[in-house]
């Protein structure tokens, strides 16, 4: 992952409220790499970069360590998380479970025009994978997954993996900002649809394990590589379907 150069902007005046667009504007520069894993969050450069107050980036920064993207350390104050390689194996076998779960499910218990939304979002996601943009990309995932929770049945295990979206989606975009990823990751996740809509669980889990299992190792190398450790994790999954 490479620090990117573009500038955090202020916030300008528009009807969304102030703590959500401050909320949005930090949580995207930890996503793009504006602000990298361990940089330090001094309250008065974010309010000087954001223009707003004190009080409006100590509410966000509260916010985002709720989420798992900010860390207090004592006598230094709010970081940027910096995952270690132990926790990212921990997150992706959590996902690798809890989705591969949600997609035989979803495969189970979705309706015809469940399945039709499923498609249109991922034409959507495919289209800004090729632009990469990476705040858009991890939208468009997002709202795919989020069709997926709502469609699989068990609410259960999508506020699960609802609870981790923030810190899945700072090693989704460790993994797309790979060079070539975003093309693996279209046909991967094509594959799950694909067998989705074949009404093919045994298929639908196996596709989804194969893209956890392919975006660990692309976001766990480079991890790696930025720490230099050789000895890269592997995530242990459960090749046969829950169900």
């Amino acid at each position: 992952m490479i620090r990117q150069p573009s500038p955090i902007t202020k916030i300008d005046n528009s009807r969304i409220p102030l703590r959500e667009k401050v909320l949005s504007t930090l949580r995207s520069a930890i996503m793009n790499f504006q602000l990298m894993p361990g940089d330090r969050l001094v309250e008065r450069d974010l309010c000087d970069m954001l223009g707003v107050s004190r009080t409006s980036v100590r509410e966000a920064l509260r916010h985002l360590e709720s989420e798992g993207l900010v860390d207090y350390l004592e006598n230094k104050g709010p970081i940027v998380t910096r995952l270690t390689l132990e926790t990212a194996r921990e997150i992706y076998e959590l996902r690798a479970s809890l989705e591969s779960l949600i997609v035989q499910l979803y495969t189970i218990n979705a309706t015809d025009k469940q399945l039709h939304m499923l498609e249109t979002s991922l034409d959507l996601l495919t289209r800004r994978l090729t632009q990469g943009n990476v705040a858009n990309i991890l939208e468009s995932v997002n709202d795919f997954y989020e069709l997926l929770y709502e469609g699989c049945g068990n609410q259960t295990a999508a506020k699960l993996l609802r609870q981790q979206q923030a810190r899945v989606n700072l090693l989704r975009a460790t993994s797309i900002s790979q060079e070539n990823r975003y093309m693996q990751s279209i046909e991967e996740m094509r594959a799950i649809v694909e067998a989705i809509k074949k009404r093919d669980k045994v298929a639908a889990h196996y596709a989804c394990i194969q893209h956890v299992k392919r975006a660990s190792e692309v976001a766990l190398s480079a991890m790696a590589e930025k720490e230099e450790v050789t000895d890269i994790p592997v995530i242990f999954v459960s090749e046969e379907p829950v169900i």
